[in-house]
């Protein structure tokens, strides 16, 4: 029988057992300390993510900032906020290699495929800083429902970016070259092209060189017959002009614009194989078009006046797209130095827009007789594509 201990000692075996227990509460409180540390960190992290984004009330968008978040309820808005997360930018398979069009519809610079409020100019599928809380829905990526679809040298780049300013519009920024080049490639790859969309919002897209592509006509009624087709239109004889002056800044060795327009000058033989005026015969262009589309999916937007007045043919534009017109004369400014009209506010910035510098670029002088002769040209073409279209859009004044 073991001696008993000193007075007052307890027994010895106490000593693990009282050790373990306080392990386990040393354990029990780190844990905890660290799991509230995670909740805080994620907490902080949702709420850099709730800034004010462009979008319209209702349609799963926050619309003004961080007040506008507390009309959600709490469960809610806690379970969107923690899904939400910026989209990778990508950029298109395929580079502009249109050389021609690179240029003058060049894509500008702090634009270029955000997808965001007003115009996903989704990289081809890019995100604009605007959309980054789509609260709702995560959106999908659908087939466009409009396309710009011509012409080069016509206005194709303003006519984008100023409809990417409506927040019911998402648009690819680079133009995807689909229906001429890469209709081997599959709808499906298409489709992965386009910015994600939310219910009620357009997909659109554009490509100046369809207009003119004998195959794009029939592939883009395969796709979809509903599609709406916007064409924006110029001056034959100027847009000939501005066509050979963007040639012209990339190939200064190029022969003189006379020598291009015509086979024979004396005789007044113009050369229609030229692109630079093919392009400009829209009538001929236009009746293949018509065999795939009745004339009401098709809306002709003038140029001209889309410099004029930006905000009156924009009007026209959003009437036909089925869009609340919320784009307006309060939108623009016009830039005296370069003749064209600006945005006061790009999509995605708040600060004034006006397009990339190849924009107003002046044109060389010109014969005022071949000027003449080509307008002869241009004449009875331009008549008929004005029955065609029931407008009369000036060029023979």
């Amino acid at each position: 029988m073991a001696p008993p201990g000193p007075a007052g000692a307890h027994p010895t075996s106490a000593e693990p057992l009282s050790r373990s227990v306080f392990r386990k509460f040393l354990l029990t409180l780190c844990s905890l300390l660290t799991s509230l540390y995670v909740f805080y960190c994620l907490a902080e992290r949702c709420q850099t993510l709730s800034g004010p984004v462009a979008g319209t009330p209702g349609r799963g968008v926050l619309a003004g900032g961080p007040g506008e978040l507390a009309a959600w309820p709490a469960a809610a808005r806690r379970k969107r906020l923690l899904q939400v997360r910026p989209r990778p930018r990508r950029r298109p398979p395929s580079q502009r290699d249109d050389r021609e069009e690179a240029a003058g519809e060049e894509e500008p610079p702090g634009l270029a495929g955000s997808l965001g409020g007003s115009g996903a100019g989704s990289s081809v599928a890019e995100t604009p800083p605007g959309t980054l809380a789509l609260l709702l829905d995560e959106g999908s990526k659908q087939l466009p429902q409009a396309i710009i679809i011509g012409v080069k040298k016509g206005g194709t780049r303003a006519l984008l970016e100023f409809l990417r300013v409506h927040p019911d519009v998402r648009a690819v920024g680079a133009e995807p070259h689909f229906f001429d080049r890469s209709y081997d490639k599959g709808l499906a790859w298409y489709r992965d092209l386009m910015p994600r969309t939310l219910e009620g919002q357009i997909t659109m897209e554009k490509t100046p060189s369809y207009f003119v592509t004998r195959e794009a006509p029939a592939r883009i009624s395969a796709m979809s017959k509903d599609t709406k087709l916007l064409v924006v239109v110029r001056d034959p004889v100027t847009r000939a002009v501005s066509d050979y002056t963007q040639t012209l800044s990339k190939r200064p060795d190029i022969p003189s614009f006379e020598s291009l327009a015509f086979r024979n000058r004396s005789a007044g033989l113009v050369d229609r194989s030229w692109s630079a005026i093919q392009i400009g015969l829209y009538a001929e262009h236009l009746e293949r078009w018509l065999r795939h589309f009745p004339a009401r999916q098709m809306l002709f937007v003038s140029g001209e006046r889309l410099v004029r007045d930006p905000a009156g043919e924009l009007g026209r534009v959003q009437d036909f797209l089925g869009l609340k017109r919320i784009i307006s004369d309060k939108h623009f400014y016009f830039n005296q130095t370069k003749g064209f009209p600006c945005l006061k506010k790009a999509e995605g910035s708040g600060r004034p827009h006006c397009l990339g510098k190849t924009k107003g670029r002046p044109h060389p002088e010109i014969d005022a007789q071949v000027l003449r002769q080509l307008r002869d040209f241009y004449r009875p073409f331009n008549r008929k594509f004005y029955q065609m279209t029931g407008h009369d859009f000036g060029w023979d004044g």
